[in-house]
């Protein structure tokens, strides 16, 4: 194993000279972090994005796959290390310690498959976590980010059946959250996995989540099945004006981008194919996204993170040379944070992100 500056097998506080909470640019002068990987240019507009001489930097390796990473605006990033049902903590600082452990499944029987922790996770308004359940087959909130915090349900199951396993979340400025439930969190990540209940695998809508009460159950005849016709919807965010939805479907056969018009109610129709990368073989699927205020697109897919434009040119990837999960927007807005296979990673770019 190569030495690095955190590792994620052990839960450990590293204070690193120079680097401060809230402090966004003492990486950019004094970086204590390796510097990885490169940026691919597939397009001039890529300049108005990332900047000239951009470095990737390794902020943690030894996890197994990380995902869902989310910028808590006092200063820290979360994110899952999913195969050890847990979420952990990284400070500017240099610290890495164990948030929350297990964070996915709980049963009494040996979880057998690959991925047994949560996945995505947002921010709602208030500043409350809510969480993909992953291999909990559920969306959950945490009412504070207290140790003892109180956990609310928001949803488990659709038509009393349950869920697959919630794979990412986001929030509409209506309070509404929309998730995606392919089977990834099933021991067998088939579906025909014998504890999958729903035929399809869907995107859903909880409407009020935001006022949902805490620890109050989930009402399931609230729930709103607003896609069912995707083979593996994955990751998940909307425009800056909310007028789309993107979801990116992680089909080896079929790399592809998908958007949808939002209508007025929250329902989504006019689907059409945003952006096809099924040619690139290089190792990746279309998974986690975020998007920046200019309405770029900024997703896990084969190789690196896309850069796709509103209007469905693929700009660039940033190659941090892992197979990346998911990415989200920290600091002051213009970092990058890249959960990748074993590591995180991040990139200081030019336009700010859309973040909770």
């Amino acid at each position: 194993m190569k030495t690095h500056w955190i590792a994620c097998f052990l839960s450990i506080g590293i204070a690193l000279a120079g680097s401060e909470l809230g402090n966004s640019t003492a990486f950019e002068t004094a970086s204590p972090f390796e510097t990885v990987g490169s940026v691919e240019r597939a397009d001039p507009g890529l300049d108005a994005i990332v900047p000239a001489g951009a470095k990737i930097e390794k902020l943690a390796d030894d996890c197994k796959w990380t995902e869902g990473p989310i910028w808590i605006h006092s200063g820290f990033l979360l994110f899952a290390d999913i195969p050890h049902n847990r979420i952990l903590k990284w400070t500017p600082a240099g610290s890495l310690t164990v948030f929350m452990q297990p964070s996915g499944y709980t049963g009494a029987e040996a979880f057998t498959g690959p991925e047994s922790g949560s996945n995505g996770m947002t921010l709602d308004r208030r500043g409350r976590l809510t969480v993909a359940g992953h291999a909990a087959r559920n969306v959950f909130r945490l009412e504070s980010l207290a140790k003892d915090a109180k956990m609310t349900l928001l949803a488990e199951r659709y038509q009393g059946k349950r869920f697959s396993s919630p794979n990412d979340v986001v929030y509409r400025s209506d309070g509404s959250l929309y998730f995606t439930d392919p089977p990834y969190g099933l021991q067998t990540q088939q579906d025909n996995d014998p504890a999958k209940e729903l035929p399809f695998n869907g995107v859903f809508r909880i409407p009020g989540a935001l006022s949902h009460r805490p620890g109050a159950p989930p009402d399931d005849s609230k729930l709103q099945l607003v896609i069912k016709d995707l083979t593996r919807p994955n990751g998940i965010a909307f425009s800056p004006d909310e007028k789309y939805l993107y979801i990116a479907v992680a089909e080896p056969a079929k790399k592809i981008w998908m958007r949808y018009d939002v209508k007025p109610d929250g329902g989504v129709t006019n689907g059409k194919l945003f952006y096809d990368a099924t040619s690139d073989t290089q190792d990746g699927l279309p998974d986690g996204m975020k998007v920046d205020q200019k309405g770029n697109i900024y997703s896990a897919g084969p190789g690196g993170v896309w850069i796709i434009s509103p209007e469905g040119k693929h700009l660039g990837t940033i190659k941090p040379g892992e197979k990346v999960a998911n990415c989200n927007w920290g600091d002051d807005g213009k970092t990058l944070y890249i959960t990748a296979s074993t590591s995180l990673y991040r990139i200081r770019l030019k336009i700010p992100g859309v973040r909770p």
